[in-house]
Formats: structure tokens, sequence, C-alpha cells
């Protein structure tokens, strides 16, 4: 950890968002990263919303001098054919570039991530036992060689280890390490470590093999070679054909105890902040194990059945959804799509934490603005 502070860049940020949750993640069809603004600009305060396409939104950045938003939602979703400042959407544009303000768009790759969207939600429900609800893909694996002089091995473990190398299942900073002789002849215009120019060295090193998956590749790779000694670092990366994690939307968990429908729309309504939601099927049904997904997920009711689950919870669910699902036994509770925004402090949280151990300096905070657009008489 730096103490030093120093002021950190948008693509800086984003980078660190993109630990969380890679734009590998992101579904074919969404519109994320940086979709408003400078790469280069420095920023000072983050504000985090749900939505970033509401005027409310960008009025409170404006007034608190925020430099960068970062939301879940979309600012530029579907192409712009014309950008006229004399509509709301045009408005919106103009307000964000007039005072500088870059939006940042982290969406179905935040839902898909682990410690994501979903898994906040899950969380928020207590279940137990949490596995996908609907596989994407699996990482991908390759098994990363580098070579070590015995002085400083034991640091460049630490640090592979550290950034995430060497996870097999639920063990950490796994490697496998073999004893040998590293010849090298270094020549004019080099400053080695060890050695000299023009004299073949031979150094006491040590193997280290190790597994890295595509999420984390380039975040061990950077902290492999900055605990290296060596001026020219050697170290392979070859891809395996074993499966890593597994990754998807949603999430599938079993309560704590089981409830009524009643009782467990009440506890969900508790639980997300929100005074009603929508129920399907009988309240006094027993309930106890769930699927949750965020924002709109009406037609992964097939796979919240497939995975065994009493009732899934997710928004927007449409009058023939809801009937499917009913006739083949499953219950629905529909809290809406806006109760996303119970996850903004938790990405808060790690964006903080995260800022402290890199040594920048910015500011960050979750939005006042409400950005539900539904009230209900």
């Amino acid at each position: 950890m730096s103490a030093h502070k120093t002021t950190a860049t948008v693509k800086q940020i984003a980078a660190v968002m993109e630990e969380l949750a890679p734009l590998t993640l992101a579904e074919s069809w969404d519109k994320v990263g940086l979709q408003v603004g400078d790469p280069k600009r420095p920023v000072k305060k983050v504000m985090l919303s749900l939505d970033s396409n509401d005027e409310g939104v960008i009025d409170e950045a404006i007034k608190k001098g925020v430099d960068l938003i970062i939301a879940h939602h979309a600012m530029i979703f579907k192409p712009v054919q014309t950008l006229r400042t004399d509509t709301p959407y045009g408005r919106k544009l103009q307000k964000l570039l007039a005072h500088n303000i870059g939006v940042y768009v982290a969406h179905t790759n935040l839902d898909i991530a682990e410690g994501g969207i979903n898994d906040i939600l899950a969380g928020r429900l207590h279940l137990e036992h949490v596995e996908v609800l609907s596989r994407v893909h699996n990482t991908r694996l390759k098994k990363l060689v580098v070579f070590v002089p015995e002085t400083h091995h034991a640091a460049v473990l630490k640090a592979l280890g550290d950034a995430g190398a060497g996870w097999i299942g639920n063990y950490s900073h796994c490697t496998f390490n073999t004893p040998g002789i590293g010849t090298f002849v270094p020549q004019k215009g080099t400053s080695p470590f060890i050695g000299e120019q023009g004299v073949l060295e031979k150094v006491e090193e040590v193997r280290v093999e190790t597994i890295v998956s595509d999420l984390n590749q380039e975040r061990v790779v950077r902290a492999m070679l900055e605990a290296h000694p060596y001026e020219e670092v050697a170290y392979d990366l070859y891809p395996l054909e074993i499966m890593g994690q597994e990754l998807g939307v949603g999430r599938v968990g079993d309560l704590v105890q089981e409830m009524t429908l009643e009782q467990f729309a009440n506890f969900v309504k508790q639980q997300f902040g929100v005074e009603h939601a929508r129920v399907v099927g009988p309240h006094d049904r027993p309930v106890r194990r769930v699927a949750v997904l965020g924002g709109s997920g009406e037609e992964y009711y097939p796979q919240a059945l497939q995975k065994g689950a009493d009732v899934f919870v997710t928004g927007d669910i449409r009058y023939h959804y809801a009937q499917d699902a009913l006739a083949e036994g499953l219950c629905m509770v529909d809290p809406g799509h806006n109760t996303e925004k119970i996850c903004m402090p938790s990405v808060q949280a790690y964006l903080e934490a995260k800022l402290r151990e890199y040594g920048y300096d910015a500011e960050v905070f979750v939005s006042e603005t409400n950005t539900e657009p539904f009230t209900f008489l």
C-alpha cells in the first residue's frame, strides 16, 4: 500500500472497476466501459449511480463537482443518430460535456462478476449454498511459469499469490517450485541485476509454476514483473484445457429457514428497501430455495425451475411470463428493477478500499437522486 496519495485519472479508476467487473464478462449486446469523457482526465470525485441517463443524477453531479459518474445503466445504449440539444437526451449529453463529467458504465459485466450485483442481492437475502443461476462461460485458465533467482523467490511467490494467481478450488497461492541453474550473457546496453556485460553468468534460480485466469492475468503478470529483480524477466504462459470458474447471470441458493411466500415477499421488501412487490403464486405456499436476478430477468424462469427454485426474485415481470411460470409451479416476486440501487454502497466500499490500496486520492460516494420512475397509489 502506498502512503503517498496521487490523483487518479479516469482510465486508472476504470482499470480498478475492471478488476471487479472485467469488460470481457459483458453480454455481447451490452454497452459498457467509458461512454463519455476523456480517459486522461484527473478525477477527484466519483459518484456512483444506478442510472447515468437521469437528468437529476447529472444535475447532482454538477452541483457536487463530480468528475466521473460510474453507473450500472448505460448513458448511450442505442446508436446516436443526431445530437440536438433541444431534446432531453441531447441536453443531458450537453451538460456532461460542458462540465467535463465522464460516464463509465458497468452493466452485465457487474451482474455476472463474482462479488457483483447478483452476489450482493443473494447476500441481502442471506442465501446459503449459492451457485450461478445460468452459466454464461467459464474462465480460461493458463499456466504461468517464471524463473526467479533464489534471493527473490519468496517475494515473487507472495506477489503472484496476492495478485490472484494460484487459485485451485478454495485454495490460494498454489505453486510448484523446481530449483535449477539459469544462464545468460548481458549484452551491450544492458544493466544486469546479476553479472556483467559480455560474461556468461550462471545463477541458482527457481522455476515457479502457477495458475492464472484470463480475468486476472494482466494484474498477476504486472505484480510478478514488479517483484522480480531482473531487467528482462523470463516467463511463459501456456493455455490449459481444464475449465476454470463458472460465471453467469443470477444466483440460486437456500434460505436459512423455510417461509411462506407471503413471509418471503415481506422479507424481500425489507431487505431490498422497497414498499411494494408484485407476487405470483399462492401466498401460503412454502418456499426455501430461491433464485434471484437483478434487473429484468423474467426470461430466466426456466433456469430457475431447472435449479429447483421454489421462488424467483427479479424485476419487470410481464403478464404471460408470470402465467407460464406459475403454471409450472414457480412462484415469483417482483420488487422492481430499481432495487439494484441497494448494491451501490457495496461497490463504493470496494472502490474506496482499492483506491486506498493504490494510493489514489479520490472521494467516492453514492448518488442521492431517486431514479425510480414508478409511484404506487
